[in-house]
């Protein structure tokens, strides 16, 4: 995790000499969180960013963002900073996924309805904002295993070129159980979606969230309180798949982030799995 502090205007006054922190890569994909001394404004390219009452926030960069950015911080005594960001560019793997059946493929009317209703009430749930302060923990891995799919890849399905892929995919049996990556409150638990299946979304405060896609069985409902490792769900091969894993998604509002980005490398987490038994 790099952890990186400025301070452009150092000496000028005292507010300026508490250096602002992030932790995170500055990469397309990642969630950067950080902390700007009590009482400062943060805006990321012209727009204004929740901050916690005692002074942390979060940040993301989406799967083509932009390599300009500009962070500016506005300090309780007045002094603005300014600090120009360099988004590292990411390259993406195609994946080609055949099998999936033709009503899924070219669903019928009353398909599309139901997937436009899911759609409206995954952004509902992404679009919320509490004052939760869990975006800030250390997460931890929903399920551990083999990844089999990763973000920002581009799927074709039956030939036919899809949307990005903007999740994480791990490949357990069905019934496996998984756990909340940090502290939350579930704001959306639906058993059977048209092309995620069985979902839920746990949110984590200030716009960052996690979506898990294609349960097989959900063990919370909307407005439970989570704990990081509280079993949450069960994966399953529900929705668009064909076969059962876990899409784990990681949310600022309505942008699509990288889930590895704000955690250990599973080939770490793997093994210190294996060397505990």
């Amino acid at each position: 995790m790099l952890v990186v502090s400025f301070c452009g205007f150092c000496g000028l006054s005292a507010s300026a000499i508490a250096a602002v922190a992030f932790q995170g890569q500055f990469e397309q994909g990642a969630l950067v969180r950080g902390a700007v001394p009590v009482g400062s404004k943060v805006l990321l390219n012209g727009q204004s960013v929740k901050v916690t009452p005692n002074g942390q926030f979060a940040i993301g960069f989406d799967r083509d963002a932009k390599p300009e950015q500009v962070f500016k911080v506005i300090y309780p005594d007045g002094l603005t900073e300014i600090k120009p960001l360099t988004i590292a560019a990411r390259q993406y793997k195609i994946d080609r996924v055949t099998g999936i059946s033709q009503k899924i493929m070219k669903p019928d009317p009353v398909a599309q309805a139901r997937a436009a209703k899911d759609a409206k009430q995954t952004r509902a749930a992404r679009d919320l904002f509490s004052q939760q302060q869990a975006f800030m923990q250390t997460f931890i891995w929903p399920v551990t295993g083999r990844i089999s799919g990763v973000y920002g890849s581009q799927r074709v399905y039956n030939d036919v070129p899809g949307n990005p892929h903007f999740g994480v995919d791990v490949a357990r049996p069905t019934g496996t159980v998984v756990v909340a990556p940090a502290d939350g409150v579930i704001t959306l638990a639906e058993p059977d979606m048209f092309y995620s299946g069985g979902t839920v979304i746990i949110d984590h405060g200030y716009g960052v969230s996690s979506t898990f896609l294609h349960l097989s069985k959900l063990y919370l409902k909307v407005g439970d309180k989570v704990v990081q490792g509280d079993k949450v769900a069960a994966i399953g091969a529900t929705g668009r798949v064909t076969g059962p894993h876990l899409d784990w998604r990681l949310n600022w509002f309505q942008m699509r982030l990288d889930p590895v980005s704000i955690v250990p490398p599973m080939a770490t987490v793997l093994a210190a799995e294996k060397a505990a038994k």
